[in-house]
């Protein structure tokens, strides 16, 4: 993609009522969403419920995960409409609805707070005011603290403003228990500490964007060296995190096993950066971390499911 000139990015972004008239697409408003954040958000959202203690009605329970989605997707489309400057100067947001042209700011602004009241309000009228404010804080978090406080000021951005994403797992906690327990903030710290890696990966290969952006992402400020020797610490320091759902009885040997598999690798992933000077081992951990986060809360699930604790006792114990 060309550099886009300080007049053309003027004109975009006052193209507003040009943008009214056309009317956005329903398929807009879901990218406003960030759906595929979105994905992750719900899915340890869930794991989070159905981890806690207690019970929760079902009809509740699925409530709670919508409230959660919808809540992740408010703060998705505030964030599109306040970075709708730099995303269109960066290759890979240029074709967002704002930037693109195909939806006034306004709408947006108004479409992410719609959201973000009415999945606070049905959260707390439906299931608990406990969960309803931490999703609130949550979304104000990621809203005021990450998106318009840390992004452009500094590069501990996504190291502070991790700690929006890290939040839904206690939010489905909270929707069972109505409180915040140890196990709970067990997995935010999981999400939290796998963050800083995750983003650093990706901004490995758009350095170039974020630099033209004028976002100080930690490559362009502190240099790509520095910003590999810290993401190997990072999958350093995650794997006690990663092992304490094992230890903490949260889990059983399942977990604690694929979970010693799944950092071993994810920090080999972050050695083979740190020896490659080109691309292909940052895309490749990008591409890993989602998966190494997905497959941990997943083989949480598993390893909580009936009947699989007593049937790996008796493979290991032997009948004994």
């Amino acid at each position: 993609m060309a550099n886009i000139s300080s007049a053309e990015l003027t004109g975009r972004l006052r193209d507003d009522a040009a943008a009214a008239d056309l009317g956005a697409e329903v398929g807009d408003y879901v990218a406003l969403l960030k759906p595929r954040v979105m994905s992750l958000v719900v899915f340890t959202g869930f794991v989070g419920l159905y981890l806690a203690p207690g019970h929760i009605n079902p009809f509740l329970a699925l409530v709670a995960v919508l409230c959660i989605a919808v809540g992740a997707g408010a703060s998705g489309a505030i964030n599109m409409w306040y970075d709708r400057d730099i995303d269109a100067v960066m290759q890979r947001t240029c074709d967002r609805p704002l930037p693109a042209g195909r939806m006034a700011p306004g709408e947006a602004l108004g479409f992410g707070c719609t959201l973000a009241g009415a999945s606070v309000m049905v959260m707390g009228l439906a299931v608990n005011w406990t969960a309803a404010a931490l999703l609130a804080g949550t979304i104000a978090f990621y809203v005021f603290i990450y998106t318009i406080w840390l992004k452009r000021r500094t590069p501990q951005n996504i190291v502070i403003g991790g700690a929006a994403g890290a939040f839904p797992p206690m939010i489905g906690w909270a929707a069972v228990t109505g409180d915040v327990a140890l196990p709970s903030l067990i997995l935010f710290a999981l999400i939290f500490f796998w963050t800083p890696p995750h983003f650093w990966a990706l901004s490995l290969y758009r350095t170039g964007d974020y630099a033209k952006a004028g976002v100080p992402m930690m490559p362009v400020v502190a240099g790509k060296r520095e910003t590999k020797k810290q993401m190997l610490i990072y999958t350093v320091v995650l794997w006690p995190v990663a092992l304490a759902p094992a230890y903490l009885g949260m889990t059983g040997l399942v977990y604690g096993g694929v979970a010693l598999v799944l950092s071993l690798m994810f920090t080999l992933a972050a050695v083979r950066v740190w020896f490659d000077d080109g691309e292909t081992a940052a895309r490749r951990m990008f591409g890993f971390s989602l998966l190494y986060l997905f497959l941990l809360f997943a083989v949480m699930v598993i390893d909580r499911a009936p009947g699989v604790t007593a049937l790996v006792g008796g493979l290991f114990g032997g009948g004994a």
